[in-house]
């Protein structure tokens, strides 16, 4: 017997509570300048309980090529990230218009 999804009830292999997390976020990513002139690309507006912050954090660094963090439902990554960053996160699962990027 397959066990369920305590959120959906659907079975587990054919869930689609995290599709549907990830519909309904409003991304905000921002470019902002730390210290000595260096770029950091800034990823807001994730739900941190629907969408698990610290695994994507993980897939973007790696796609992506750089180091980063992620904390307070933040996601912060070295370097200027704003050109490719929407492409990644639509490869991920997210919705093209609700993603922002502000240059």
């Amino acid at each position: 017997m397959t066990e369920t999804c305590p959120k959906c009830g659907l079975p587990k292999d054919i869930c689609v509570c995290k599709s549907i997390a990830r519909e309904g976020q409003k991304i905000e990513v921002s470019l902002s300048e730390r210290s000595f002139g260096k770029k950091m690309t800034v990823i807001k507006g994730l739900d941190d309980k629907e969408v698990d912050i610290s695994d994507l954090e993980t897939k973007l660094k790696s796609k992506l090529a750089c180091g980063g963090t992620a904390k307070d439902g933040v996601i912060e990554l070295q370097g200027d990230h704003t050109r490719r960053i929407e492409d990644v996160l639509v490869d991920l699962g997210f919705e093209e218009e609700s993603i922002e990027v502000q240059s």
